[in-house]
């Protein structure tokens, strides 16, 4: 997946979670959630990205 889409999507996830544009976290939280947005994807093909990226978002916000 282009990992640039998905970091911009997943700045505008937090952007919705009141956030500013920026990631609230480092380049290792980033490749963390990154790599779990994959293998949810990976597991379901068939799954909206967007759904994806809101549950990980919304679960990183949440721990």
């Amino acid at each position: 997946m282009d990992k640039k889409l998905i970091r911009k999507m997943v700045q505008k996830c937090f952007v919705q979670y009141r956030h500013d544009d920026t990631l609230p976290f480092g380049e290792a939280e980033f490749e963390e959630i990154y790599e779990k947005i994959v293998d949810l994807k990976k597991e379901e093909p068939e799954a909206d990205l967007h759904d994806i990226i809101n549950d990980a978002v919304y679960e990183f916000l949440a721990t």
